[in-house]
């Protein structure tokens, strides 16, 4: 059995593997490896998978400021964890790609969607305004879906070298 300092040190790597791979993307709007990522590290770690996604989590607060888009940081993640974590353990292969595809990818459509309660709590958008926010953003969500979808490709080589290190450890 791995050590609680072994653990926590893997958990705080993930996190910032997460956020180094969001700042090396982020010259394209859009298009990163997180929803990838929480998914993988989902499926391999189950539960423990909230230690490195809201590492991540904090350090996007520390480097981008804790301003109110980053309250919707703390759960919009935990939703995409929530899904995975109520997919069967043992989903047969053949159609592991295509349901982290499209969860990842309907994740990334749906972004501006989760993210409006807190863009309505702290501008003070009646339901009116909200659903305006939520479709005049409807071309950056089809690209974060699109892009999230086809990176999914990599969830289950993540998931494979994850599971390949954890034996090593």
């Amino acid at each position: 059995m791995r050590s609680k300092t072994v653990q926590s040190a893997i958990f705080g790597v993930l996190g910032a593997l997460i956020f180094a791979s969001k700042m090396l993307l982020e010259f394209l709007p859009n298009v990163h490896l997180i929803g990838v990522f929480v998914i993988a590290i989902t499926v391999v770690y189950r539960k423990k998978a909230l230690y490195p996604i809201y590492t991540f989590v904090l350090l996007t607060g520390l480097y981008g400021g804790f301003a109110p888009w980053w309250v919707a940081y703390l759960y919009v993640w935990t939703v995409l964890w929530g899904v995975v974590m109520l997919l069967p353990k043992n989903m047969p292969q053949k159609v592991q790609i295509p349901v982290y595809m499209t969860i990842c990818g309907l994740h990334g459509l749906l972004f501006g969607t989760l993210f409006a309660p807190v863009q309505a709590l702290f501008y003070g958008l009646n339901f009116n305004a909200t659903i305006a926010w939520i479709i005049a953003g409807l071309p950056w969500d089809l690209i974060h879906g699109v892009s999230n979808f086809l990176c999914a490709v990599l969830v289950l080589p993540i998931i494979k070298a994850l599971r390949v290190a954890e034996k090593n450890v």
